[in-house]
């Protein structure tokens, strides 16, 4: 009596205390979460690689008199030509700013040939890298050149260029935030049928969010770790979609276990004693797997690896205590009206994802083979991505510093519109000008600043930015300049492509490797891992394919996010495999318990197939969310995956996966035990449908 009194008050204590302890952790961290944002960096420096020439370029500036200079350009523009008065107000403009701000020289107008365009390069130190004072400085300044009368005026350049995406970078949060759990709210209303379930996995995961920033901060103070806009909007994306993914899991099994057991909680601790080790499994492979970003040399993406891992770990540590405290103290009301009584059992109905299975288990080469020539054929449209994308082609909308390159490349065709700034050591200044002046593709150069042991030359070419001829007088000024360091805007996108390229050859083999031993070790075997692996690997090409048959001729994209393939293949073949243990794991649980290999196949899908398609539609939905995002990256990322979680879904999931099972029979368990198993008899009478 005395021991069953114990076990009662446990069973009423435990979702108490785990209540309380989450409720203690967010206060005390919520001092935290909300200085994420202070620490958010959206700089060129903190997106480039931390090896390359243009990062050395910038960290130099930062050291030389006055700190990083902010670099801009103010555009003065008439159609039929400027005026006598144009010319005077452009000046007039010109000379407020330079007496209201420290500038690093006296500025220049520079004519147009056709004498439609005047253009003034400015550049100030009195920002250095405080973004904050940088948006304060190019703010002013359009404020200061105002055009009129026919008379256009527009504010581009470097700084003005980081302003405009900082300001898109910083509006993200809130409605990346409010979309993410909006969209994530509808399809629980839907999935749950329920007008009081949705609130409680959408309530967790908004907490779970919540403590992610406040770690996410940590990282930072702590070890440094990168913290940009697309980081941190990544970061919420995998709270809400892998958090709600563990919960619908979870929820599916407790629902299941009230049937069966009298107590909530003694239901809830069977639903986690029964889901839970392939949460865990599942939730520790998309870790690994964005860990593997650790590898990278680009700052940005090195920094995601940490940020997506605390927000698919915090998921999983909200969505196995917070989550199961508050339903086991909400009861069985909470799933009103829909309410699963002790005893009851559930309708039996015909299940799509039983049809499914039969149609693939019949015929199981066929459907392998046609499901790899589609996944084929998609693969072919990354020969139609556009090519790399350009600094003005990053937004979705046209920002000020856009249509100011767009109108000096126009009215300036025969030169560069933007420096390339040389770093070199200050003893060898004079001779580092003089052979910048003699490389190939050099309009002019001049010194600029010194200290520190350096001296900065500012270089302008005789082609547009990042045109194939700026890009080859680039590569020229490095092969050349022993010694010195070239940088620049147009620099620093040329080392973000080929450090891309050098991390892809560099992250994608860790990751496959990385994901590979940790399903073995967990299905133990080998085969069934390839096989999944080498789905999700169909799945990345397939959908990246389909990214390029849109990209361009749909959306109207002029170019592809150089980190565009890395960075999806990563998130996919780590959330990919995310399903196919729920799916394997099952189908490994039938044939231990006797199941012969076609059976163990169906039951599995017929089991899992309604909750991996729920889990992968709130997935896909969320990152579907950053298509509606105003930077084209960001787009092109969400598309991509949001595409890849749908293929992988509903048809490798639901039929490849499912028919190599079949075809292989035991051998898809080799080498391990159970591929030497003695298979049962196959009966032949008629099965009753499976519900």
């Amino acid at each position: 009596m005395g021991a069953a009194k114990m076990s009662a008050r446990r069973r009423r204590a435990v979702p108490w205390l785990v209540l309380g302890l989450w409720i203690v952790v967010l206060a005390a961290v919520s001092p935290f979460a909300s200085k994420l944002a202070d620490v958010q960096r959206d700089r060129a420096v903190d997106y480039l690689p931390a090896s390359a020439d243009s990062t050395q370029v910038a960290k130099i500036q930062d050291r030389l008199p006055g700190g990083e200079a902010t670099q801009m350009v103010v555009v003065y523009h008439r159609d039929g030509g400027l005026t006598a008065a144009d010319r005077a107000t452009a000046a007039g403009q010109i000379g407020r700013i330079a007496d209201a701000h420290r500038l690093t020289a006296e500025p220049r107008g520079i004519p147009s040939a056709d004498g439609t365009t005047l253009m003034y390069p400015l550049a100030s130190t009195e920002p250095g890298t405080d973004e904050k004072a940088r948006d304060r400085l190019v703010d002013d300044v359009r404020d200061i050149a105002k055009g009129g009368d026919g008379l256009g005026v527009e504010v581009g350049g470097e700084g003005a260029l980081a302003t405009d995406a900082a300001e898109v970078y910083n509006s993200l949060g809130g409605p990346l935030l409010y979309t993410t759990a909006a969209v994530v709210a509808l399809l629980l209303i839907v999935i749950y049928r329920s007008p009081l379930l949705w609130l409680v996995p959408l309530g967790v995961a908004g907490m779970a969010e919540f403590l992610a920033r406040a770690v996410a901060y940590g990282l930072n103070q702590g070890f440094g770790t990168a913290v940009t806009g697309q980081s941190g909007g990544i970061m919420t994306i995998l709270v809400f979609g892998a958090g709600t993914d563990y919960a619908l899991l979870l929820v599916s099994r407790y629902r299941e276990e009230l049937r069966r057991t009298e107590r909530p909680y003694d239901a809830m601790a069977a639903a986690l004693k029964g889901c839970g080790p392939a949460v865990l499994a599942s939730s520790g492979t998309v870790a690994a797997g964005l860990l593997c970003l650790l590898a990278a040399d680009l700052n940005s993406s090195r920094g995601m690896g940490p940020l997506g891992t605390v927000g698919v770990l915090v998921a999983l540590a909200a969505m196995t205590t917070l989550l199961p405290a508050v339903l086991v103290l909400l009861g069985r009301r909470v799933f009103w009206p829909l309410v699963p009584r002790h005893g009851s059992t559930t309708k039996a109905r015909r299940s799509l994802f039983a049809a499914m299975g039969s149609s693939a288990g019949r015929r199981p080469l066929t459907v392998l083979a046609g499901g790899a020539v589609l996944l084929g054929a998609l693969a072919l449209g990354v020969l139609n991505l556009p090519g790399n994308l350009k600094q003005e082609d990053s937004f979705t909308s046209r920002p000020d510093a856009v249509a100011a390159m767009e109108t000096l490349a126009e009215a300036y065709p025969e030169r560069g519109t933007q420096p390339i700034t040389v770093i070199t050591p200050a003893d060898r200044a004079d001779a580092t000008l003089a052979a910048v002046r003699g490389t190939g593709g050099v309009d002019s150069a001049r010194k600029g600043r010194t200290g520190d042991g350096w001296t900065e030359i500012s270089v302008t070419a005789r082609n547009a930015p990042q045109s194939a001829g700026e890009t080859a007088t680039i590569k020229a000024l490095r092969d050349g300049l022993d010694g010195s360091y070239v940088g620049g805007p147009s620099a620093q996108q040329l080392d973000l492509k080929d450090t891309n390229s050098r991390d892809r050859t560099i992250v994608v083999p860790i990751v496959l490797v990385s994901v590979l031993l940790i399903l073995m070790v967990l299905l133990r075997s080998l085969v069934a891992p390839l096989i999944l692996v080498a789905a999700v690997v169909a799945v990345w090409a397939a959908a990246l394919g389909i990214g390029g048959l849109v990209f361009g001729p749909v959306f109207g994209f002029e170019g592809t996010d150089p980190g565009l393939g890395l960075l999806s293949f990563v998130f996919l073949v780590a959330l990919g495999v995310d399903y196919g243990i729920f799916l394997m794991h099952r189908m490994r649980e039938e044939s231990l318990a006797g199941a012969e290999p076609v059976t163990a196949a169906l039951t599995a899908l017929r089991t899992t197939g309604g909750v991996i398609a729920s889990a992968g539609l709130v997935l896909a939905a969320t990152f579907a969310v950053l298509t509606n995002m105003p930077l084209v990256q960001l787009v092109e990322l969400g598309f991509v995956i949001a595409v890849g979680v749908l293929l992988d879904t509903f048809l490798v999931r639901t039929y490849l996966v499912t028919s190599a099972a079949v075809a292989l029979r035991r051998t898809v368990w080799w080498p391990g035990s159970l591929s030497r198993a003695p298979e049962p008899p196959v009966r032949t009478e008629r099965q009753p449908e499976p519900v």
